[in-house]
């Protein structure tokens, strides 16, 4: 029987595929394989970074050669969706398979959930050694994104009390500091296999490229911030093809969602489940260049990045996945899509309704308080809704959407994020909230004021506040934040005024009844003060600032007793904070249980023996105690460290 040439190269190509994958990749019933056995894995993961926005993506305003190169040298997926267009959850969904109502973290500052493997952790116990590399504070593990260091050797947090007031170093870190910091751990840490995660945030705004790059692109800095990640990406490949770690590594590069560019009004992302914000890179690097050059065309998802690396490297995938190898791709173009699930639950910071969507045979469903079809292949921008509620595409979509998140598994509530509650979905009627849709100018506004805010100008920021509350003077976002900077500028009744009312639209925001305890207590109102920091406390009890600063408002009413049980508490939360000690050592000693005071206020003693107030406390408890010469010595000491400043 004679075989024709093609099926004859799709043969050789998967016979080939599987001596480079395979061959040398212990079996699944061997769970630890040899190190010296398996290929290095680099994830490189570019924020907000748009398909259509890179050169080999059809975009001839840019270069960006290495990603070109990359997709030479690799396989390039032209139909690539993210399930999120914020940076934690499409980053989590990344690493471990899974949508974001599966893991759970729908926003900022939500842990991962353990029963939720990470490919870092997954490789960790194949052998390898895991390092990941972040370029902003929004991944940070010991807080925006708790839980996202398991399974690594080495994760490249930042400070927690960086020594610039700069955007560099304190929230964002350049692409080519990145790639340094990556490149220093590999070179200590050279046997291998590795897998290492790259994070470039530079396209998230605000663009603000280095030169040549804000030259070159001055009138479009977001294309100049992507030029500048690939010239920093560039670095790194060279230093990988230098110490021979290219030819037989998997590289796999994906942005973790787009930017709105002002596509259906939306300046950034978050709010919005269109492709503008949806729609990704994705290049995947097979060791010795197997399939390079070839393009997918089959619409494929983020979420199958983690089986697809764990089913090349001839591992066991877990139980519970969304995503789904793409090894089958490799060798064959004509694949079927693969349904494309996207979901946004940010609007739900600000009281507006989530989204959810799904992407498949041609069209695009968005379920909203007012739902939207597109048919993609006629209207590809998404500019003509088709929607009718009688229609057969729409009650399949909808039929479709029902079936995947009645089988989504409870999620933790964003709610536990004090800074920035939210709206309890499961309980509250979409359609009974706004429409995102209809609050996009609301959106972009404060935007503008939080990114104004963060870059110390504040001025800015309330301007645009105001202009929210032109809108909606009941948003009780935009009320929050007037208030905050109101407080950290010393206006103080203006913030009680501005978080009182913030508490009025959203009695649970525990953040903004600290702060208005905050102000009343600045403005001498205990009282009122008092009430606020209570009500704090009964929304989110593990706030070590309410608790100290009402244990010392209690302190000043002379309830002796409910100060002490608040300080107890605060130092069970911050055990080191001098402050809570003092507080609750003055406590004592009203209490007169002066014994106890003088024990803690002693042991305080050594360990801050340049602070005034330490001592004279202590002095004020050897003196009740009727150790006078102890008090003395204290006092004088007290007075000797006053004089020294």
């Amino acid at each position: 029987m004679q075989v024709s040439k093609p099926a004859l190269e799709m043969r050789i190509f998967q016979i080939l595929l599987t001596c480079c994958l395979v061959s040398s990749v212990s079996g699944q019933t061997h769970s630890k394989p040899q190190k010296e056995s398996l290929p290095d894995v680099f994830l490189i993961t570019i924020d907000t970074l748009r398909a259509d926005h890179v050169h080999c993506y059809g975009y001839d305003l840019i270069q960006t050669p290495t990603l070109d190169g990359l997709a030479k040298d690799g396989i390039r997926f032209a139909e690539a969706f993210t399930p999120s267009p914020i940076t934690n959850s499409s980053h989590i969904s990344i690493l471990t398979g899974l949508l974001p109502s599966t893991h759970g973290v729908t926003d900022f500052a939500v842990p991962i959930s353990p029963e939720h493997p990470t490919l870092a952790e997954l490789l960790k116990e194949r052998g390898y050694s895991t390092a990941a590399f972040i370029g902003a504070v929004i991944l940070d593990s010991n807080t925006l994104a708790p839980g996202l260091d398991r399974g690594f050797d080495y994760y490249d947090n930042f400070p927690q009390h960086p020594r610039t007031h700069a955007r560099w170093g304190r929230v964002e870190r350049r692409a080519s500091d990145v790639v340094q910091r990556a490149e220093t751990w590999l070179t200590a840490h050279n046997s291998g296999p590795h897998f290492v995660w790259l994070h470039m945030y530079d396209p998230h705004d605000p663009y603000e490229p280095p030169p040549p790059y804000s030259e070159i692109y001055r009138d479009r800095l977001y294309d100049g911030e992507i030029a500048y990640a690939d010239s920093a990406l560039a670095n790194f490949v060279a230093y990988l093809k230098r110490h021979a770690r290219y030819d037989n590594s998997i590289v796999v590069v994906v942005g973790d969602h787009g930017e709105g560019l002002g596509d259906h009004n939306e300046n950034t992302h978050g709010l919005f489940l269109y492709d503008s914000t949806l729609h990704v890179p994705l290049l995947i690097k097979l060791p010795q260049q197997i399939g390079a050059g070839k393009v997918v065309t089959s619409q494929v998802r983020t979420t199958d990045i983690f089986p697809t690396v764990l089913n090349l490297l001839n591992a066991p995938l877990p139980d519970r996945l969304d995503g789904e190898s793409l090894k089958p791709y490799f060798g064959d173009s004509r694949k079927t899509d693969l349904p494309a699930f996207a979901e946004t639950d940010y609007p739900l910071r600000f009281g507006w309704s989530p989204l959810r969507a799904v992407r498949t045979e041609g069209f695009k469903f968005i379920e909203a308080p007012r739902p939207e079809l597109y048919d993609l292949v006629r209207d590809p921008k998404e500019l003509e809704n088709r929607y009718d509620p009688s229609s057969a595409p729409v009650k399949q979509f909808s039929a479709v959407l029902d079936g995947r998140y009645a089988k989504a598994p409870a999620t933790p509530s964003s709610k536990a994020n004090v800074d920035q509650p939210t709206i309890d979905a499961s309980n509250t009627s979409r359609d009974a909230l706004p429409d995102p849709k209809d609050k996009i100018e609301e959106q972009n506004l404060l935007h503008t004021a939080m990114m104004a805010a963060d870059d110390n100008r504040p001025s800015e920021a309330i301007a645009a506040l105001q202009k929210v509350l032109l809108l909606d003077p009941n948003s009780a976002t935009a009320l929050r934040q007037i208030g905050e900077m109101e407080l950290k500028a010393e206006a103080y009744a203006e913030a009680a005024s501005h978080l009182h009312r913030a508490l009025q639209v959203r009695p649970n925001d525990a953040a903004a009844a600290f702060y208005e305890g905050e102000a009343l207590e600045k403005l001498g109102d205990t009282a009122g003060a008092r009430a606020a920091l209570e009500a704090s406390l009964k929304l989110s009890p593990e706030q070590f600032p309410a608790r100290l600063l009402l244990g010392q408002i209690y302190l000043t009413l002379k309830d002796l007793n409910a100060a002490e049980d608040q300080l107890e508490a605060a130092l069970l939360l911050d055990p080191g904070s001098l402050k809570a000690k003092l507080s609750l050592a003055q406590t004592l000693i009203l209490e007169r249980d002066l014994e106890r005071a003088v024990q803690e206020l002693e042991e305080l003693s050594s360990t801050n023996s340049d602070d005034a107030e330490v001592f004279d406390l202590l002095g004020e408890a050897y003196s009740g105690l009727g150790k006078r010469e102890l008090a003395a010595k204290s006092q004088a000491r007290a007075a000797a460290l006053r004089l020294k400043k």
